[in-house]
């Protein structure tokens, strides 16, 4: 029988990613994994979903572009594990996520650049 989850549990946030952005995760209060491992983030979220703990999750880019079972198993599922991911520190942000690409599709990818989007572009 599975554990029913607690309503007064807290969620746990977490970050897995790059180094020089761990800290700043870190000094905020999010409990930090730097550089891990797709081993260590697959064994990261297989624990988050037996337990069934609540979770805020921020993965950077790189770590959300692999095939990582429990990592795609909790995006695809929702509910109490919330997954986003950020850009590099030193990367443009790109839209990446499915309701970017499904609108890459029927506008063309150029309707996502910064010029189409209203977002002021450098001087």
């Amino acid at each position: 029988m599975d554990a029913q989850p607690n309503p007064s549990q807290t969620t746990r946030m977490l970050f897995l990613g790059d180094a020089r952005l761990a800290d700043g995760f870190r000094l905020i209060g999010f409990e930090t994994h730097p550089d891990p491992t797709p081993e260590t983030v697959d064994g990261l979220f297989r624990e988050l979903q037996r337990a069934r703990d609540k979770a805020f999750v921020i993965v950077d880019d790189a770590i959300m572009g692999r095939k990582i079972p429990h990592l795609e198993r909790a995006r695809r599922e929702g509910g109490r594990i919330l997954v986003i991911a950020v850009p590099a520190l030193n990367a443009p942000p790109e839209l990446t996520s499915e309701v970017a690409q499904r609108l890459a599709a029927l506008f063309g990818a150029s309707a996502l650049e910064p010029s189409h989007t209203g977002e002021r572009q450098p001087q």
